[in-house]
């Protein structure tokens, strides 16, 4: 089938990732396995009060990744998210593959985490330059 670009924000129970951040990443990681993502950047973002309580939770950390996946799978990730205790909320967005590129690239270019962990890829470096060139020619 054909893989398609998403960018999802994470609202994620912040006390049981800060009490085991690699424990709930690889929470998270197993989920996007299950439905054959292939992640292609993620890091956690913010971590703060929430404008509202969501589940009687008052606080939240904001978990950013963006991975490709096959459109059909979409209905069974949402179900997913829904059963797993760690996530809150969860918003996802389809991207064109040049914003994508664009995008995930600025993410393991800034530091803030690759899919594999190492941020000193020279392809993706490569890559990113090429994408933000093609943004900025639009």
């Amino acid at each position: 089938m054909a893989q398609r670009n998403y960018e999802c924000m994470f609202v994620l129970n912040s006390g049981r990732f800060a009490s085991d951040p690699s424990g709930a990443e690889s929470n998270l990681m197993e989920l996007f396995d299950r439905v054959g993502a292939q992640v292609v950047a993620k890091s956690p973002w913010q971590d703060g009060k929430l404008a509202y309580p969501i589940d009687g939770h008052r606080k939240g950390l904001h978990y950013l990744a963006y991975f490709k996946m096959d459109g059909s799978q979409m209905t069974e990730f949402t179900r997913l998210c829904k059963l797993n205790d760690l996530i809150l909320r969860q918003l996802v967005i389809e991207h064109s593959d040049t914003l994508f590129d664009a995008m995930s690239g600025a993410l393991i270019q800034h530091g803030r985490g690759g899919s594999d962990g190492a941020d000193d890829d020279d392809g993706a470096e490569s890559s990113n330059e090429d994408a933000e060139e093609s943004v900025a020619a639009n």
